[in-house]
């Protein structure tokens, strides 16, 4: 651990209070996190079952999730205090990696800055696993530069286990590895160093390789990501040259510690350039880029900064002490930040929102109405909030989530989803704002049935979804069966995120 503990506090206190801030995002939830809600509400062996089928690349995460609900009971704040508690260690870690590597000043400066930066804010408040793989990495990070300086094979067997942990729950960031193997290069320690960096990292990655072979059958989970956009090379080429620049700026600055053998600049460029680079190239195969994914590169980018924030603190000192140097240009950082803050904490600072979207479906259903998802991962509105859909018939649902181990369901077929969708007089449609949303032979089948045999009779497009309630063309409706009715909408132990503003009877 640190040796000096008030070095960290600071960064960690910030950390806290912005992950806190805003923790419940006017009590929204977008779809990655609603999948994170409905799986860890499965028991372990439906998850189990689920991971047989998709999303085994999260299993570890789902069951850790399952634990904090069974333990603190579900809520958004549950959901997502991990995330929040996640940020705030990893703030803690850069600090001391900081401190460790070029000085106290910097040190406070770069947990500070990891804190700030809007990365780091928004995924410190989802409630998914990539805080949870940041702070694994940063404990690798620490880790490394102790092993490095002082040897030792406790030191080693923790360094792999970290990077074990973190490759678990992303196996991506596995990509840390590489960019290790080049700080290990720059250091140049003796050859047993060099044996033992590469016998705890073959570990790691020999534990993850089952989770890499099995997730790699499960493709179809990520050939939704799109090609490289221009957006994605200019806000990736921004990140690494505010990096260099970081790096430019303190080189004059950097007097490491003799204690350690390792300069600031060769942990963290590395660490900051080369994972997003490689996962960027393999993209050009096969689109599989998300800056998500390597999110824990931040870590490098904070210490750049820490580093750059010291230098210029050390050419002021005539006039202000370093300290208050620090506080001044954070200060300045938070305020200029202050509108993307307040966005990412606003309802509207995700992709959509199931909650509100539940809630337009609650206002205009009625009883014996069906339901339609197009895309069927809209489903997700329904399990987070199933008592939205009381009393309606979801009439192109074959199989629930839970009993065909998936995340939404197994629907029937296009001719059986048609002849469903001509027993109902009245339709609920729930789908993606501004998009037809009909890429599948099954969506296209609802598409033209509706289309063919209705009117649209009421539409609500908030927060990324759209609800449109349909109406038969006629009157001479067939008779109803059981069978043709389809499933009702229910979630064994999934309840709704919060009570309603009206009854659903």
């Amino acid at each position: 651990m640190p040796r000096t503990l008030p070095g960290p506090v600071a960064p960690v206190a910030l950390t806290l209070l912005l992950g806190l801030w805003g923790i419940t995002r006017e009590n929204s939830m977008w779809r990655d996190e609603a999948a994170t809600w409905q799986v860890a509400h499965r028991t372990v062996p439906e998850i189990w079952h689920l991971l047989h089928q998709v999303d085994v690349v999260h299993g570890l995460y789902y069951l850790f999730m399952h634990g904090v609900f069974t333990i603190f009971g579900d809520s958004l704040a549950a959901l997502r205090l991990p995330s929040v508690l996640a940020m705030a260690c990893a703030a803690a870690l850069v600090a001391s990696l900081g401190t460790r590597l070029a000085g106290r000043c910097a040190g406070q400066a770069a947990g500070l800055a990891f804190a700030l930066l809007p990365a780091v804010q928004r995924y410190a408040q989802e409630g998914r696993s990539y805080a949870l793989v940041t702070v694994c990495v940063a404990a690798a990070c620490w880790l490394l530069v102790a092993a490095v300086d002082r040897p030792g094979t406790g030191r080693w067997a923790a360094y792999g286990a970290a990077v074990l942990v973190a490759a678990l729950l992303n196996w991506f960031s596995l990509l840390a590895l590489c960019a290790h193997a080049v700080t290990i290069a720059l250091a140049r320690p003796p050859r047993a160093t060099v044996l033992r960096w590469a016998g705890a990292a073959s570990a790691a990655v020999t534990g993850a390789l089952p989770l890499i072979l099995v997730s790699g059958q499960q493709s179809q989970q990520v050939a939704w990501i799109p090609p490289i956009s221009r957006s994605t090379l200019i806000g990736l080429s921004l990140t690494l040259l505010v990096g260099a620049l970081c790096a430019w700026a303190a080189r004059r600055g950097l007097h490491p510690p003799t204690s350690t053998r390792l300069p600031l600049t060769a942990l963290a460029l590395p660490l900051l350039a080369l994972p997003p680079l490689l996962l960027l190239g393999a993209s050009l195969a096969r689109p599989i880029y998300l800056d998500r994914y390597v999110l824990f590169t931040h870590l490098g980018l904070a210490l750049l900064i820490g580093a750059a924030c010291q230098t210029l603190a050390l050419r002021l000192r005539t006039h202000m002490p370093p300290y208050r140097t620090t506080a001044v240009l954070v200060t300045l950082a938070f305020l200029g930040l202050l509108p993307s803050q307040l966005s990412l904490r606003g309802a509207t600072g995700r992709i959509d929102d199931v909650v509100s979207t539940a809630e337009n479906v609650a206002a205009v259903r009625r009883a014996g109405d069906a339901v339609l998802f197009i895309p069927a991962a809209r489903r997700d509105t329904a399990l987070v909030s199933p008592a939205a859909f009381t009393g309606t018939k979801d009439v192109a649902l074959l199989h629930r989530p839970v009993e065909s181990g998936t995340l939404n369901g197994r629907e029937r077929t296009p001719d059986q989803i048609t002849h469903a969708l001509l027993t109902a007089g009245r339709v609920v449609v729930i789908s993606d704002a501004g998009a037809a949303s009909a890429a599948t032979s099954r969506d296209r089948a609802k598409r033209r049935a509706l289309d063919a045999h209705f009117i649209r009779c009421d539409q609500t497009s908030e927060r990324g979804r759209t609800v449109t309630v349909y109406e038969r063309r006629d009157n001479n409706l067939p008779m109803r069966t059981h069978e043709d009715e389809g499933a009702n909408i229910t979630s064994r132990g999934v309840r709704s995120v919060r009570v309603p503003p009206f009854p659903y009877g």
